[in-house]
């Protein structure tokens, strides 16, 4: 033990050194138009604070800590015994293995852990113990000061049946539905027919999208019923259930609250929330396109009417539903800082985290609603771990090779709780981190938006950034049109990626027959020297055939200077740049635009992977001759997939509901696998006789595992 604890302090110790200089200065580059309100040298609040999360909230709360003076304690699993947050923070204690029940939700655990590093007070980040009653009484009960409201608000608002209640007393807009608990599936049937279809079935105690299923019939009912209990039970330890009408093609609209204990509270505007994939936000910006300041001022006023309604002390947030005639309901408040926080804190000046460990330590709050702004705007996007080609997203897993954020760009920044080297697993949330871009208007921050996407490198896990590009830049995004619905109204087959146009299929097609040349070159030379008498030279025309997707390409280069001129399918591209191959960015000119390319991958065989507008695309460069012989070879196969089901993503075989011998219609479902606490139901895609099972519940697979096979 005395040999692990050494190694996590010299751990630490080389963190400090080799990355608190440059996070230092690009926080205080990043934050400094932000935080307006300085910190005030005369309020003593705690000397020391536990935080019990991980990742990129635990590094975040610490941010402010350290800013404050206040020494920092981590707490971490087996598996995040080297993690960032553990690095960052003054003290760290081991509190048990990887799964979340044994560790970040081991209360015994992170008691002993404030026993034995005399911590005064703990924030609890969000997910995990952020909402936990039990958590915060027995933190009273030691004298040991919750960042955060009082158990009273924390049950009030975490059970979405009281909380719908206490709105309704407190003349908040609710959602007409079921204000009980649903107890079986038959029960939830017969309400939603009584409500009306469709209907939101939702864990009672749930948060982040987890437990939340929209029905539109009795089947579907019922399969929501059962997956939506599994989820609370396994994500929040409480499978209560309730049903509500479903607003269809709502926007998602929410109101940050922050109240001291002395009776009073503010509102600090809004965040537009819509932009989802199975419940779960992806996109978010304050302020909305859409509210009026008549809006903005009943929303927020109704917000702060339910906050002292429970007497709420601290920083939350109260989310709405706004239809199209911008009639808003209650959907739920969340008693913890919300994840998306930095876009407020952006265009208010307002650091958070600060605000709520001074209201914790009994101060008052510092403004008036008078003095809340709302200063230019801001955008998150949330960068997860993630397939996008997959149901907008499922789950990846893998080693981060290569890792580099954005913040060279001005007034860019990343919430981050991890680096170059860092695993992402199974066990936890897949995000990597929260992209924020902020500018005196929304077209700015858009425009910043999509530079750090394109400049930002992430390499040894599959990302999301695709599909983020793609949503911030679409037509419908930035002229406000957006819903929760946005994706797959969008994207009715599922995302595909950039779809590329003749414009930009002959850029691209240009730079990478240019970065084919230059590489070629390159390799031969030594020391300045040809390698070999027949080496291609300056000013040389060179024909090549370029493939892309199922297209075959020819192309004429010819170099003059820095500048390489190509022909491709009917046109005449100028690309140059200074093509360091050594590095993860390209940044070239193409016709005299600007453009940022990655280039993954640079084989001797003339393919290259380039990441192009977010996307990655596969091209191979051959000479004329060699595509010509190319043709004739054979084409490989595709895997009949008809007949086997292969797992889609990481994670763990909850139930298996077929065996050896039965007979499965289409869209039966055959098993279902749990990643990041997510349920995934998967289906037969014909009828057919089960010929064999691979799996069992409980064991864990690997994307691409065989599962079943089928006649």
């Amino acid at each position: 033990m005395a040999l692990y604890r050494q190694a996590v302090l010299l751990d630490r110790l080389l963190f400090a050194v080799k990355y608190t200089p440059c996070q230092s200065r690009c926080y205080a580059v990043n934050h400094r138009a932000q935080y307006a309100t300085p910190t005030s040298p005369n309020e003593k609040t705690f000397d020391k604070i536990l935080i019990a999360n991980r990742g990129e909230i635990a590094c975040r709360v610490m941010k402010t800590c350290k800013k404050m003076g206040i020494q920092t304690v981590a707490v971490h699993s087996d598996v995040d015994s080297s993690a960032v947050h553990v690095k960052m923070a003054d003290e760290a204690v081991y509190v048990g293995p990887a799964p979340t029940g044994k560790s970040y939700l081991n209360m015994e655990a992170i008691m002993e852990a404030i026993r034995q590093t005399g911590a005064q007070a703990v924030h609890p980040g969000y997910g995990f113990l952020s909402e936990n009653k039990e958590f915060a009484k027995r933190l009273a009960a030691e004298g040991v000061t919750f960042i955060g409201p009082d158990t009273h608000a924390i049950q009030a608002m975490g059970d979405k049946i009281e909380s719908k209640l206490i709105a309704k007393a407190a003349k908040v807009n609710t959602i007409p539905g079921f204000d009980g608990v649903v107890e079986t599936a038959e029960e939830a049937v017969k309400i939603a027919q009584e409500i009306g279809y469709p209907v939101m079935i939702k864990a009672s105690a749930g948060g982040g999208g987890k437990g939340m299923r929209i029905a539109w019939n009795n089947e579907e009912t019922r399969e929501g019923f059962r997956f939506s209990s599994q989820e609370a039970a396994s994500s929040f330890g409480d499978d209560r259930l309730l049903i509500e009408k479903y607003i269809d093609n709502p926007r998602h609209i929410e109101i940050q609250v922050l109240a001291d204990k002395h009776g009073n509270a503010l509102w600090l505007n809004e965040r537009e929330c819509s932009i989802q994939r199975r419940n779960q936000k992806v996109v978010e910006e304050a302020p909305s396109t859409f509210l009026d300041p008549d809006t903005r001022r009943a929303m927020g006023e109704q917000a702060v009417q339910l906050a002292k309604a429970v007497k709420y002390s601290s920083a939350g947030t109260v989310e709405f539903l706004v239809d199209s005639k911008k009639n808003f309901y209650f959907l739920e408040m969340n008693t913890r800082l919300q994840v998306e926080h930095p876009i407020t804190e952006c265009i208010t000046g307002l650091d958070l985290v600060e605000q709520m460990i001074r209201v914790a330590k009994g101060y008052r709050l510092q403004h008036e609603q008078k003095d809340v702004p709302i200063n230019g705007w801001a955008i998150e996007s949330r960068v997860y771990a993630e397939d996008p080609y997959k149901s907008f997203g499922l789950p990846s897993i893998g080693r981060l090779s290569q890792y580099q954020e954005p913040l060279n760009l001005s007034n860019v920044r990343v919430d981050s709780g991890i680096e170059e080297g860092s695993d992402i697993s199974i066990y936890y949330d897949p995000m990597i981190s929260k992209l924020v871009t902020y500018g005196s208007t929304r077209a700015e921050a858009l425009a910043r938006m999509e530079d750090a996407l394109d400049n930002y490198v992430i390499r040894g896990v599959t990302h999301n950034i695709p599909l983020l590009r793609e949503i911030i830049t679409h037509p419908r995004f930035i002229s406000g049109d957006i819903s929760t619905n946005f994706l797959p109204e969008v994207y009715p087959d599922g995302f595909k990626g950039h779809q590329l146009d003749v414009e930009s299929r002959r850029e691209l097609l240009a730079a990478a027959a240019a970065l084919h040349v230059t590489s070629q070159l390159r390799s031969q030379k030594i020391l300045g020297h040809l390698r070999v008498s027949s080496a291609l030279r300056e000013g040389s025309c060179w024909e090549l055939c370029v493939e892309l997707g199922e297209g075959r390409h020819h192309v004429q280069i010819t170099k003059s200077g820095d500048v390489y001129t190509v022909e491709a399918d009917g046109g005449k591209v100028d690309v140059c740049g200074q093509w360091n191959l050594a590095s993860p960015l390209l940044p070239i000119t193409v016709n005299g635009a600007e453009r940022m390319l990655q280039c993954l991958s640079l084989e001797a065989s003339g393919t290259i992977v380039l990441q192009y507008m977010g996307t990655l695309f596969k091209l191979r460069i051959l000479s004329n001759r060699a595509a010509e012989l190319n043709s004739y070879m054979p084409e490989k196969v595709s895997e009949d997939t008809s007949s086997i089901l292969r797992s889609p993503m990481p994670g763990t075989v909850v139930a298996v509901s077929v065996k050896p011998g039965d007979t499965v219609a289409e869209g039966q479902e055959i098993c279902v696998i749990e990643a990041m606490k997510m349920q995934n139901s998967l289906t037969a895609v014909k009828q057919a006789k089960v010929k064999s099972v691979h799996c069992k519940a409980g064991e864990t697979v690997g994307e691409g595992d065989l599962l079943v096979e089928l006649e």
